[in-house]
């Protein structure tokens, strides 16, 4: 054995036998892994994973389009006739091939499929390669194959020739996307609309601006704010189609790019499991179009299901795009515009390289059938009669050729001439010269026509997409639509499925005290906010047991974007020290941090206190100690006097004397203002940050109208959660006794009616319109006094005058059930609403606000509240 091959045994390994000569022939491995990890890397990057930027295509799928070339022959192959074809490029097994196939036949646009090939929506696989077919696709022979242009090379065993890369004259890459891993990167190119793209690239070509957004095959709702040109870092949020179907039911009707039918169910099972939501039972009844049904138990909220399947299942995924591709044999980062605009300016190039070539074809074709014509016509073969070697008969040709060929366009070679000599017999007995001046004549105008199309090749690349478009845009519209999504706070729409406990003298919260306090439902991801007798406060995370600290006052789910919860108070500051009431409320606070709301003297002490859901303010009476001459222990203290601050404030003094007693009064009201509420139609949700169209000012029994195009009308308490049918053809403040007037056509009857009519049940969903199939809402109005206008269709060449109706006057108020007036027996072609009548709407009666006597600020932490000798309320100003 040489020592270039010496390998040491296992034995010497370990027992340090090899001797110094051995030892330098040993090659470390570091060194070669070093050189092999790279060379492993580079052919993962460049050969497999990552599509190459002047085609779009992975060496296997280019391999699969190419073998379905060679094997065209307009009717379908058997695809694993088409996979062992293609291993004759391709260096690897069948099974890859076969997988590599059916997902480019799934995107329906390069192959035309045949058999089961699975389904993109329910997860199924395609039948085994045997036993479905394929061919090319119209658009894929049109649009992949040059074979003039296209650079070829060797196969990896050297018996076939290949195409380095496909000439394709469209951004392949874009309409079917892109996604592989290799080693130390990896690429993901969302698919884009294909008429989107096209009409993108013909604005390249305009030098427009363009925008370009992804299209999902699987449909659903796509939020692409941080899209980031499909470039690292960006972000694009898919949500599903999600509506109501009735009170109990939803149904999801479009998915998620990336999901199917089966992994989004798991999805919703594992949820409901956990807790997170609450379904009675799911049915998939997916076939050609995604069915999913969402069965609820009673008095669970749709709306809040909703959110929850977007915030704890796979209704919404997020999917992070990465444009990197393969450019001059390197990965190259960049964004799908980029990408966009280099493959465009291919195109242009590789429709001027197929433009040349047949210009070159052309004037060959003139060349020849001129140099034919005066062959013939002028009997130069004559000239070769008395010729006796082959020279002889190239010369003679030559010269009787010289008088006629001043017009060609190139010189005449030998190669010409020897053409000339194979012209049959029999065809120079037949020539007609004419019908030969008609060719040479239409080859001009086709060589005319082409240097033209050089000449404005921009001009005729985007006669080429619009051409494309109109060929092969039809059916192909945009399937994901593209929507601005809000944020969902999962613990706003988690299922509340345990309980929470405290035991208020140990200190003692978590759902694991069962023997304890109950407190509330909650979920294992809310908050909890905890007030102490000596004045601290605390937010933690829920658990089963947690010590937050003695002497419990108030404890509850805590939610940090609630505003509205007002928290009032009265403490006294030391042991001894005067006693101050503040109002205020808590929104950003760090979680398991002591917060004192007292002035954090020793031995301060919570006198009383309250927590208000909507700001209501309590009158209290307090009861003082005797102390000194004081006659009258006992005032009553306004809580809606004190102003709401931070929870910080020291308060405003209540007295300086010590405090016995606190007694509820009165209950209190509201001494918020009405919440203003606004709806965002980007979003189709409601806010209350001014974004969007201002629904109005509400207070806690306020409602909101709603009425959709399919005659069905609701009132609802606003909610931010609220989900909106695509229907919705009005949304406002509802005013119970303003009456709602529609016009719409009955079905049955064949007639138009107008009605006007109040909502009479707030809590029921109703339908105005009778039910027959072909009845419909023509318009609605919920003005006072709306006026219509009424068009007539012409009836044998004579045209009725409009006619205007005060929908007021034409009709009472009925009830929502009455079938309403007949409009017109004549033909209606349109109905439009106008400009109503002007009418003064009566005001809206407001609640009294508690009156407060005195013009002092009790807002100024600097007021103080004190008794007199006599049991008189003094204020003064520190």
């Amino acid at each position: 054995m040489s020592e270039d091959n010496f390998e040491p045994t296992e034995g010497e390994l370990y027992e340090g036998n090899i001797s110094p000569e051995q030892q330098d022939t040993i090659i470390k491995v570091t060194g070669m892994y070093k050189d092999w990890f790279l060379d492993y890397a580079s052919y993962v990057i460049l050969e497999r994973a990552v599509p190459a930027i002047e085609d779009g295509f992975k060496p296997v799928q280019r391999r699969i389009m190419h073998s379905l070339k060679e094997l065209d022959d307009g009717r379908y192959n058997k695809v694993a006739n088409v996979v062992g074809h293609t291993m004759q490029y391709h260096p690897h097994g069948d099974a890859s091939i076969g997988d590599a196939m059916v997902q480019i036949g799934q995107k329906d646009l390069l192959i035309d499929t045949q058999g089961n090939w699975g389904n993109i929506l329910t997860g199924d696989g395609a039948a085994a390669s045997r036993y479905i077919e394929a061919r090319l696709s119209k658009f894929a022979l049109e649009v992949l194959y040059s074979p003039k242009i296209t650079t070829w090379q060797l196969s990896y065993d050297g018996r076939k020739n290949e195409p380095v890369h496909l000439p394709v004259k469209f951004p392949l890459l874009l309409a079917q996307g892109a996604e592989g891993i290799a080693v130390g990167l990896s690429t993901k190119v969302l698919p884009h609309n294909f008429n989107e793209l096209v009409d993108a690239s013909i604005k390249i070509l305009k030098n427009k601006p363009f925008t370009i957004y992804p299209d999902f095959p699987t449909g659903g709702v796509a939020d692409v704010s941080g899209y980031n040109d499909g470039m690292r870092g960006g972000r694009v949020r898919v949500r599903a189609k999600v509506s109501q179907l009735d009170k109990s039911t939803l149904v999801i009707t479009q998915i998620p790019f990336s999901t199917n039918t089966s992994s989004l169910i798991d999805s919703i099972l594992k949820a409901n499991e956990k807790g997170k939501i609450k379904i009675k039972k799911i049915e998939d009844n997916t076939a050609a179009d995604v069915e999913i049904l969402i069965h609820l138990p009673p008095g669970v909220s749709p709306d809040k299901t909703i959110d929850a399947l977007f915030a704890f299942t796979a209704c919404e995924t997020s999917i992070a795009p990465l444009g990197c591709v393969i450019e001059d044999h390197k990965p190259y980062f960049v964004g799908v515009s980029d990408m966009l605009k280099i493959s465009t300016h291919r195109t242009v190039q590789l429709l001027k390289n197929e433009l040349e070539i047949q210009l070159d074809e052309l004037e060959e074709q003139w060349h020849f059938l001129s140099l034919e014509r005066i062959f013939i016509e002028n009997r130069i073969y004559r000239l070769i009669e008395e010729e006796e070697t082959w020279e002889g008969v190239i010369n003679a040709i030559d010269e009787g050729l010289k008088p006629f060929t001043k017009h060609l366009k190139r010189a005449v070679t030998e190669e010409d001439i020897v053409r000339l000599t194979e012209i049959r017999i029999k065809r120079i007995s037949k020539f007609d010269i004419d019908k030969a001046q008609e060719k040479i004549e239409v080859l001009e105008g086709e060589i005319a026509q082409v240097k033209h199309n050089l000449e404005h090749i921009i001009e005729f690349a985007i006669s080429y997409f619009q051409n494309l478009k109109d060929k092969y845009g039809k059916g192909r519209e945009r399937k994901t639509e593209l929507r601005s999504f809000d944020n969902i706070e999962a613990t706003k729409v988690v299922l509340r499925n345990t309980k929470l406990y405290v035991n208020r003298e140990e200190g003692f919260i978590g759902t694991g005290l069962k023997k304890d306090e109950y407190v509330a439902d909650c979920s294992d991801i809310d908050d909890v906010i905890v007030f102490l007798r000596d004045g601290n406060m605390m937010v933690t995370k829920v658990d089963v047991k947690t010590f937050v600290g003695k002497d419990i006052l108030h404890v509850a789910v805590f939610d940090k974007n609630d505003k509205r919860t007002i928290y009032n108070m009265i403490y006294r500051d030391g042991k001894s020290g005067p006693s101050f009431v503040k109002r205020f409320n808590v929104s950003g606070v760090t979680r398991d941090k002591l917060y004192d709301l007292t002035q954090g003297t020793k031995g301060s002490q919570v006198l009383y206190f309250s927590a208000n859901p909507n700001g209501e303010a309590e009158v209290v009476t307090v009861l003082l100690r005797q102390v000194g001459s004081i006659k009258k222990l006992k005032f009553d203290l306004d809580f809606a006097a004190i102003a709401i601050k931070g929870r910080a404030s020291r308060g405003n003094t209540v007295s300086k004397y010590p405090i016995k007693k606190i007694e509820l009064k009165e209950k209190g009201i509201s001494t918020l203002k009405p919440r203003r509420i606004w709806f965002d139609d980007t979003v189709h949700r409601l806010n209350v940050d001014g974004r969007g169209e201002l629904l109005g000012e509400f207070r806690p029994n306020d409602r909101l109208l709603i009425i959709n195009q399919s005659g069905k009308i609701k009132t609802i308490i606003p909610e931010l959660s609220t989900h909106f049918d695509e229907g919705m053809i009005v949304l406002e403040k509802w005013v119970p006794k303003k009456p709602v007037s529609a016009i719409y056509y009955d079905g049955e009857k064949e007639r138009y009616f107008v009605k006007r009519f109040l909502v009479e049940n707030e809590n029921k969903e109703e339908v105005f319109i009778t039910e027959h199939p072909n009845s419909q809402l023509e318009i609605v109005s919920t003005d006072y006094r709306p006026v219509a206008e009424i068009i007539f269709s012409k009836v044998k060449g004579v045209q009725k005058e409009n006619l205007t109706v005060d929908l007021e006057n034409f009709i009472a108020v009925k009830g929502i059930k009455a079938l309403g007036n007949q409009l017109t027996t004549d033909k209606v072609r349109q109905i439009n609403l106008l400009e109503p009548l002007p009418f003064e709407a009566p005001e809206e009666e407001i609640p009294e606000e508690m009156e407060v006597k005195g013009e002092v600020d009790l807002t100024d932490d600097s007021t103080t509240i004190t008794l007199d000798d006599d049991g008189q309320i003094t204020l003064s100003l520190d």
